[in-house]
């Protein structure tokens, strides 16, 4: 699989909210700064974070590809994110960030290494 189609079926993993599938893209050492500043380390954290966000029916969000490279074993892709959700008490909010996603090629495989968000 080439760089990306790698990404591209990553983030359809999350689109469908398919945990297994997403776990299937996911390197055992992968790291995740979520938008709150929050970091997360290791396959049994990022599954933990994902299975409860993948549970919550009420978000959404839209990607706009911003750049996507990659050298050697690396790929970087980097997204521009709307994401809607509702807060604790029902309420509509939304919030916008920049995804940058690191993958390393291991074999023949692309696995997501780590995950930063950054609240534009």
């Amino acid at each position: 699989m080439q760089f990306g189609e790698a990404v591209d079926h990553h983030l359809s993993t999350i689109a469908a909210r398919d945990l297994n599938a997403f776990l299937a893209t996911v390197h055992d050492d992968v790291s995740l700064v979520a938008p709150n500043g929050r970091l997360l380390a290791g396959r049994d954290e990022v599954a933990a974070f994902h299975r409860e966000w993948f549970g919550d029916p009420d978000w959404s969000w839209a990607l706009e590809p911003l750049r996507r490279t990659e050298a050697g074993g690396t790929g970087v892709a980097i997204h521009g994110v709307t994401y809607s959700d509702l807060d604790a008490d029902g309420k509509p909010y939304t919030m916008t960030y920049v995804l940058t996603l690191v993958f390393a090629r291991i074999g023949g495989a692309w696995l997501l290494l780590h995950d930063q968000n950054t609240v534009t």
